[in-house]
């Protein structure tokens, strides 16, 4: 059948860069250039410059709804009852995923459809529910015949007796659907498969044409996750590996062995270049990420959809060591203005409490000072069974042991405040006599004896700073900046080093970090406690005087 025709006569005119020749073959192109009509004339494009503006399909876009709506079995019905998108971040998969949404919803002929959202989380659920909605609102047509009701995440079709729904991964609460489309939005967020196969499992036999349409980008290896189980299936039927017609693939990722700094493999990932956004931009995004350990993991994953571990290394230690050359001369911060972090570990392990010192010139460094704690009982069984000197560094004066088998929680008062309970003299040596301590940012876990009594009873502003990506990820991604920028110096702390290179990095959906204590080889309660102190600090310090002189404006 010649498409070029087919496509003149019925007024859908083709991407440019895109030919007929360019189509799959498909046993229904009418029903293709059905589904393509309603998603380009009636659905909109909803931010930026082109809101409002008609959906002008790309030449992607265009290829695998073609293919997908347009082959059928011999009754009819489509072929393809899984489609899998798996595409770079920002190439335009919310707006696509809506239209197709909104044409199983009312363009489709189903009756009494049920059409579902369905994400990992109430929010991501409602992204592309909330874009369907505004192009609900920007076309007279459709705005006429279907009703969006906000509070409810709903897009009702009474002609059809039909509904469009956002539903978040609590599964347990979705039995009994009868789904017509499922658009499983970034599928590889899902904590589990339960939602999947609720929603999935057993109601085909109800609906002859039921689609799921998945858009994700890539997550983490997790071989048990069901994100990883419909992409290595999705990749073995692209490859002719496995035999199943009824999954569309349709994958734009990078190779494993491919170079993610090849321009060649940036286009491979992200076929809306050069309509959504630029070369260029990508080359500004490889840029910076090439000076940032997490960032450059964040590229391979959402830019090139490549997979990456959920564990980090986070700290470039050539550039850290090139933060720790200076010596701190004897009285050099006496005075200035601090800003501490504490990290109560359980009372036989170690504990850390790091101080920061803003810059108070043009072009001076972040200082930082810390010490470490450890009970004298334990020490040498520790240093044994954890191959760790410990004891080398209590005699260098970096860790002090202190008296008994557990921590003690009233010395390190001390060494913070000055005072005890069990004593009317006060440590002229501790933080708060020898700097203007400002505040002490601590994980609220165990810690709530000492604090309050640092508050209450010292006078010590103490800050709950709980551990998670909200709290953790700002100070993190600035204290990496700092580092590889040479902007902060920590006089090359031996302890703190070694925290430093045992630090991993837990990395979010988003791209958001925090530490993961549990996945660590060895301690890393200095850099946690560092982390909290720079958090706070930088929190505080624009309060008197701007640090975005000396380096820039980041991000928090």
């Amino acid at each position: 059948m010649d498409y070029e025709q087919l496509l003149e006569k019925s007024g859908i005119g083709l991407p440019s860069g895109l030919s007929a020749n360019d189509l799959a073959v498909v046993s229904r192109p009418d029903k293709s250039i059905h589904a393509i009509r309603f998603i380009s004339t009636l659905c909109t494009h909803t931010k930026g410059k082109w809101a409002g503006v008609r959906f002008k399909l790309l030449p992607w876009q265009f290829s695998f709804l073609w293919e997908l709506f347009g082959q059928c079995k011999e009754d009819g019905n489509r072929q393809y009852r899984t489609c899998y998108v798996e595409i770079a971040k920002k190439n335009g998969k919310s707006e696509i995923g809506a239209a197709v949404g909104l044409y199983m919803l009312c363009g489709d002929g189903e009756q009494g459809a049920e059409v579902y959202s369905a994400a990992a989380d109430k929010e991501q659920a409602g992204l592309v529910f909330n874009v369907a909605a505004q192009m609900v609102r920007n076309n007279k047509v459709l705005s006429n015949r279907l009703k969006v009701v906000d509070s409810r995440k709903r897009i009702v079709d009474y002609k059809t007796n039909s509904f469009y729904a956002a539903l978040s991964a609590e599964a347990f609460t979705k039995h009994g659907l009868n789904p017509s489309a499922i658009l499983f939005d970034e599928l590889h967020a899902q904590p589990n498969d339960e939602l999947w196969n609720v929603l999935t499992s057993g109601t085909d036999y109800a609906r002859s044409q039921q689609l799921v349409f998945v858009m994700t980008t890539a997550g983490v290896y997790d071989t048990k996750s069901i994100w990883w189980k419909q992409r290595e299936k999705a990749i073995q039927v692209e490859k002719g590996v496995v035999q199943d017609d009824s999954l569309l693939p349709v994958l734009y990722i990078a190779d494993k062995e491919d170079n993610p700094a090849d321009e060649k493999v940036w286009l491979k990932a992200n076929p809306s270049c050069g309509h959504i956004f630029t070369l260029d931009k990508i080359r500004d995004d490889f840029k910076r990420a090439s000076q940032d350990p997490v960032e450059y993991q964040n590229f391979k994953r959402f830019r090139l959809n490549i997979p990456v571990n959920q564990i980090n290394r986070w700290m470039p230690m050539d550039k850290w060591d090139e933060c720790g050359k200076e010596k701190l001369k004897k009285g050099d911060l006496i005075g200035r203005i601090a800003y501490g972090g504490l990290d109560l570990s359980e009372k036989l392990d170690l504990t850390a409490f790091v101080l920061v010192f803003p810059p108070i010139e043009q072009k001076e460094k972040w200082k930082v000072l810390c010490h470490f704690f450890l009970p004298e009982e334990t020490l040498m069984k520790r240093v044994e069974r954890d191959k760790v000197p410990y004891n080398l560094w209590r005699d260098a004066g970096y860790l002090t042991a202190t008296p008994g088998n557990v921590v003690d929680y009233e010395y390190i008062r001390r060494q913070i405040s000055g005072f005890t309970e069990n004593s009317s003299t006060i440590w002229p040596n501790s933080a708060s006599k020898l700097y203007q301590l400002r505040e002490v940012a601590y994980d609220p876990f165990g810690a709530t004896a000492i604090t309050t009594k640092l508050e209450n009873d010292d006078g010590i502003q103490m800050v709950e700073c709980r551990q998670g990506w909200k709290t953790m990820s700002p100070p993190m991604k600035d204290l990496l900046k700092m580092v590889v920028g040479g902007e902060i110096e920590h006089f090359g702390n031996p302890v703190l080093r070694w925290n430093a290179d045992n630090l991993v990095v837990k990395p979010d959906a988003a791209g958001n970090v925090q530490p993961a204590k549990d996945k660590a080889r060895e301690r890393i309660d200095g850099m946690v406690a560092l982390i909290m102190a720079l958090g706070r600090a930088l929190h505080e310090y624009g309060n008197t005087r701007s640090i975005y002189e000396d380096r820039g404006i980041v991000a928090l």
